[in-house]
């Protein structure tokens, strides 16, 4: 099975710091036609999203449960199947004593990816990630995906190990046929 892990703000929504109501929450343009344009690839979408917000006591695990459960639900109503949400809810400054300080989960590290490896059977080198930090590259090329998509809508050419910089979501959406030909490059 091959894999498209999706980070949330900034990819799926707009990243405005801490969503955790769904009166806050806004996709962003073109992410359910690149939604419906992966998973016609046959790739099999998850959402990888570090939630440090709950470590920080702003919100608590229930509230992002709640609101993930409503994401995925208005996804699904334009045909988009979420596999999984994968979140990280620690912080290294959190104030939450079990959730404070390192984990193995939080991007860049790998964690959450080579999770969904582990439970789904996802072949990592035929999937993708799709971030729009740096720290979702590194998670990407850390758990072996075999093509990283950072979404940079500021700068002309950013400095990233990035396989592909796309401007916007909607621009990805009309880039999906050339990820194959990406990971197949030597």
């Amino acid at each position: 099975m091959k894999a498209a892990f999706l980070d949330r703000d900034g990819v799926i929504n707009r990243d405005v710091g801490y969503i955790h109501r769904c009166e806050d929450f806004q996709f962003i343009p073109g992410i359910f036609e690149s939604c419906q344009q992966l998973q016609a690839a046959d790739y099999r979408l998850f959402v990888v999203t570090n939630q440090g917000g709950i470590a920080k006591g702003l919100y608590t695990q229930r509230q992002m449960q709640a609101l993930h459960e409503w994401m995925e639900e208005q996804l699904l109503r334009r045909g988009i199947r979420i596999e999984k949400v994968y979140h990280c809810p620690h912080h290294p400054d959190g104030i939450v004593p079990d959730l404070a300080g390192p984990c193995e989960c939080r991007k860049p590290k790998p964690g959450m990816i080579l999770t969904a490896r582990s439970e789904f059977g996802v072949d990592l080198r035929n999937s993708l990630l799709v971030g729009n930090r740096e720290s979702d590259i590194e998670a990407g090329i850390a758990g072996g995906v075999g093509i990283t998509v950072l979404v940079d809508e500021e700068s002309s050419a950013p400095v990233t190990k990035a396989s592909i910089v796309v401007r916007s979501v909607l621009e990805l959406s009309g880039r999906i046929d050339e990820l194959a030909l990406e990971r197949d490059r030597p």
